[in-house]
């Protein structure tokens, strides 16, 4: 993959809808070569390269915050635009038609519904776990096929379209760690607390939306 020119920084919109503490994740997409702001609401968000939609907690309280600040139309709109996105966690999750865990409607932009980890042997799932890649994607390019990643939650995504699956992982019964649908990429696991791996995703998710702008 090539690199973007000496000095140039990619301009990074993070989505604070106060689901989580954005600070590591913000330091990750710096050490990166982003420069990265915060959009508390919709008319925030700017013109940015990368839109990103982290996340810990429930869907319905995060749908209901994201609505209020007027997140909603606007996400939708930007991935239909086909501009870079990323969600981490339940900013995938939220990606989903509905979650089993509330009852939640939400983003619908992938087909499929977000459930309980089936025959999971503890939850919430905390640690290090492996992401097994089922196809190719090039946010993975530079990363070994069954790498370990940081995971905290109890809920994964299960999408309708066996296509958008990138990557596969086990506690309990399999789930699906990571999707994309063209510029749009969703992972369960937390990138930005998953050492050296984690920190090279989201260099070549940068690295790959300051392509595409």
């Amino acid at each position: 993959m090539s690199a973007l020119p000496e000095g140039v920084r990619v301009p990074v919109a993070v989505v604070d809808y106060g689901a989580g503490n954005l600070v590591s994740i913000e330091q990750a997409l710096d050490a990166a070569g982003a420069v990265t702001h915060r959009a508390e609401r919709a008319d925030q968000i700017g013109d940015p390269a990368l839109l990103v939609v982290p996340g810990v907690g429930a869907s319905a309280p995060a749908m209901q915050r994201l609505r209020a600040g007027g997140f909603e139309p606007a996400i939708l709109d930007w991935v239909a635009a086909g501009r870079p996105f990323l969600g981490i966690c339940l900013g995938l999750q939220l990606l989903f038609e509905t979650s089993d865990e509330d009852e939640a409607r939400t983003l619908g932009i992938l087909r499929g519904h977000t459930v309980r980890l089936d025959g999971a042997p503890t939850l919430p799932h905390i640690g290090w776990n492996q992401v097994e890649r089922r196809r190719h994607h090039r946010a993975f390019a530079g990363i070994a096929p069954d790498a370990d990643f940081y995971f905290v939650h109890s809920y994964a995504g299960a999408p309708d379209d066996e296509d958008v699956v990138v990557a596969e992982t086990e506690h309990g019964a399999r789930f699906t760690s990571a999707v994309a649908s063209g510029n749009l990429l969703g992972v369960q696991f937390h990138p930005e607390r998953s050492g050296a791996d984690g920190l090279r995703l989201i260099a070549n998710v940068v690295r790959v939306a300051g392509e595409v702008g």
